[in-house]
């Protein structure tokens, strides 16, 4: 009778995943920010059939799961599983000012995480949209209050008004990742699924629990990297 926890197995599993250089670059990149194979293969200068490979490896060990672009649909992401690891994290991307949260209407997703990154880490933030609407979704403002963070429904702006040469872009929609593809500042990918498609209550809370998960395990990584005006 095989008396092994599976708990060993999978960490044993895991380990045996990540024994590979290559994987390991995959993993220290979608620790920051979600990716589609092509853009891994892009980044880092692997062929697309090699990255195929490791990423089912990684699948296949639970460190990786995929989603649908919400966006382009053609497109898939690759995200890391948020609990699969606790122990690493890849250096700070080199020094930079504030971080800037970037999505579509500047309405939800944005907001949230602009505010859950100044309330967790204590260091300036701020938010912006590719195309930003008149107001902060009603939804957004009601499960940030829930949470303790105050959002203003009118502050919505454009990122040509807000983005500085210095800071961080994290686009949190697929399609502002999409629309700010191209070379230019440093910029992560947060592929967070849009609440507002639903429109509940609970599409708003997971929303908020995804940014939550991601700001906890990213700030490490980033905050010793902010220069001390912006902390």
């Amino acid at each position: 009778m095989n008396t092994e926890p599976s708990t060993l197995r999978d960490r044993a599993r895991i380990h045996a995943a990540l024994g590979d250089p290559a994987r390991l670059a995959i993993v220290d990149a979608l620790t920051l920010g979600d990716a589609s194979p092509g853009e891994i293969a892009h980044d880092l200068g692997m062929p697309t059939n090699l990255v195929a490979h490791h990423v089912k490896v990684l699948t296949d060990a639970g460190l990786v799961v995929r989603s649908r672009s919400e966006g382009d649909r053609r497109r898939t992401y690759l995200r890391l599983r948020p609990d699969a690891l606790a122990t690493l994290a890849p250096a700070p991307p080199g020094e930079m000012g504030r971080v800037v949260f970037v999505c579509t209407h500047n309405s939800a997703r944005s907001q949230l995480a602009a505010a859950l990154w100044a309330d967790r880490t204590h260091t300036r933030a701020a938010s912006a949209g590719t195309n930003p609407a008149g107001r902060v979704h009603p939804r957004a403002v009601a499960v940030a209050n829930r949470h303790g963070l105050a959002l203003d429904p009118t502050a919505t702006s454009h990122v040509a008004d807000v983005v500085r040469d210095d800071d961080l872009l994290i686009a949190v929609c697929d399609n502002a990742h999409e629309e700010l593809t191209g070379p230019g500042r440093p910029r992560l990918h947060w592929s967070v699924p849009d609440p507002v498609r639903l429109d509940t209550d609970d599409a708003f809370e997971a929303a908020f629990a995804d940014l939550a998960a991601r700001v906890e395990r990213v700030a490490p990584v980033i905050t010793p990297a902010m220069s001390s005006e912006d902390r």
